[in-house]
């Protein structure tokens, strides 16, 4: 049942002068930690984890999260700009936005990445103050078949994101699913494809192969073809008011996809990933013929921007709640409230609802102030493409091995990044498609997991998947998915 406090009665704690100024503090350096490869808005938010635990619970909240907020966001600059996500999440993004830079339009497609960031958030918080009770109620339903099932859906967008070839796609998937296996099985505690070393026992990091795959290739591809560059004529001034005239074009995509990444990012271990490509596939679904996805398509990039920071809010409802953090950024948020001794949960919003208001708002704070951002700075990020090349590979190499090496301090993990590299420059030069194998590394543990668990709880094998409700629909949309992708290759295969 929804409790008034909820709505006013952290306003004024939100509203201090310093709480506002951390806000926008935060949100700034967000989206400049998000911009520089490697980084994020993780290791953001553990640097400045010392400095608040001496803040207030709303200060020192809003001061973490709008680097959440912000680095969630700001991933899409290198993304858009030099074709290479900022961090994970940013992945979906480079499909279109990269494209959009390559055709002329990198002004408005780093304008359309902050504003539809900023709204989807604005939309995510206005829906989970109302909503809460609601979606926690339906995330605590959540067992291993409906875990498996959304993870089947995820799986499927792989078809979806693969416009050159489904099979092509398929391939790949297949290798990042096979990537997903390395490591020690949850389980059993095997290991699984560790040739005897160490340094595979937790299998590779994402970050190792995001950057491998499209960073390392991105500038193996670009040295290998100097002199054949376009020129691109920065038009700066015009930033904002294209943003804003083109997100009017796609609000249903931009309400749909917010929604689907609060409801996503609800969901424990999930992640702002599976809510940017499930977003990505279902607006690719519903596009019209004349919009080209993956060629520069303005509602990618609107769906995987709103998505992701969409997702920033949704993390907090079973952060809040239930005390279960959604994901690592989420997980650290809860320990400053523990630090300052308050226990995220049920009794949270019975004993303290000013609390959870003033971080709701906080969180609409940020995304208003990332909307400001996007009006007025975004327009200087398009500067990165006057630096010449001699000086801006060198910079991206270096943030790479920087980023790679900072989140785990292992040489390993230098090398893995440079096989992926290799790995990922045959894929671009046989034309396979990159995003397909970070879905299956991704997804493929999810799935894995909880579909083990799923039969280790079933008495009727796989039936069980059917026989819960929840998990019967995801399902069915993911046949729907898949019925549309097969209709739509018969009908273009015809003479």
């Amino acid at each position: 049942m929804f409790n008034p406090d909820l709505l006013y009665g952290g306003l004024a704690l939100a509203m201090s002068l310093k709480a506002v100024l951390l806000v926008l503090i935060g949100t700034l350096l967000g989206v400049f930690i998000g911009a520089i490869p490697g980084l994020g808005p993780l290791m953001g938010i553990i640097l400045l984890l010392p400095v608040v635990i001496t803040l207030t619970p709303v200060e020192g909240v809003g001061l973490l999260m709008a680097i959440f907020v912000g680095g969630s966001c700001g991933g899409a600059i290198s993304a858009i700009l030099l074709g290479i996500p900022g961090t994970p999440l940013a992945a979906a993004t480079l499909l279109d936005g990269y494209p959009m830079a390559k055709n002329g339009k990198h002004s408005e497609a780093v304008g359309l990445a902050f504003t539809a960031s900023a709204l989807g958030g604005l939309i995510a918080g206005i829906f989970l103050i109302f909503f809460t009770p609601i979606i926690a109620y339906f995330a605590n339903k959540f067992a291993p078949p409906e875990y498996s099932s959304l993870a089947i859906l995820g799986l499927v967008s792989i078809a979806v994101v693969s416009k050159e070839s489904t099979l092509k796609g398929i391939i790949a998937g297949l290798l990042g699913l096979l990537l997903a296996t390395i490591g020690t099985d949850e389980l059993t505690d095997g290991t699984r494809f560790t040739f005897d070393t160490f340094h595979l026992l937790g299998g590779f990091h994402i970050v190792s192969i995001c950057f491998g795959l499209f960073a390392i290739s991105e500038v193996a591809i670009q040295l290998a073809s100097r002199g054949k560059k376009v020129k691109l004529d920065l038009k700066l001034n015009k930033v904002q008011l294209k943003s804003f005239l083109i997100i009017i074009r796609h609000i249903p995509n931009l309400i749909r996809s917010s929604i689907v990444g609060a409801f996503i990012g609800a969901l424990p271990g999930t992640g702002g990933v599976t809510s940017a490509f499930t977003a990505y596939s279902i607006s690719k679904g519903r596009a019209k013929p004349n919009e080209k996805y993956g060629e520069g398509a303005e509602g990618g990039v609107v769906a995987t921007e709103s998505a992701n920071n969409a997702t920033c809010g949704g993390v907090m409802i079973p952060t809040l709640s239930l005390g279960i953090p959604g994901d690592a950024s989420s997980a650290i948020l809860m320990s400053v409230l523990l630090i300052l001794g308050f226990f995220p949960g049920p009794q949270l919003f019975n004993s303290s609802p000013e609390i959870v208001s003033g971080i709701f708002y906080v969180y609409i704070l940020s995304n208003i102030f990332l909307l400001a951002i996007g009006i007025f700075l975004a327009p200087l990020f398009t500067s990165i493409l006057s630096i010449r090349e001699g000086r801006l590979f060198p910079i991206v190499l270096l943030s790479c091995v920087i980023g790679t090496f900072a989140v785990q301090y292992s040489v390993f993990d230098l090398w893995a990044m440079l096989g992926f590299g290799l790995i990922g420059t045959i894929m671009r030069v046989a034309n396979y498609p990159l995003a397909p194998v970070v879905i299956g590394v991704v997804l493929g543990p999810i799935a894995e997991i909880n579909i083990r668990k799923s039969l280790l709880l079933s008495d009727n094998g796989f039936l069980i998947f059917i026989e819960r409700p929840i998990s019967f629909f995801i399902i069915v949309i993911a046949i729907f998915v898949l019925g549309w992708l097969s209709i739509d290759k018969y009908k273009k295969s015809r003479p």
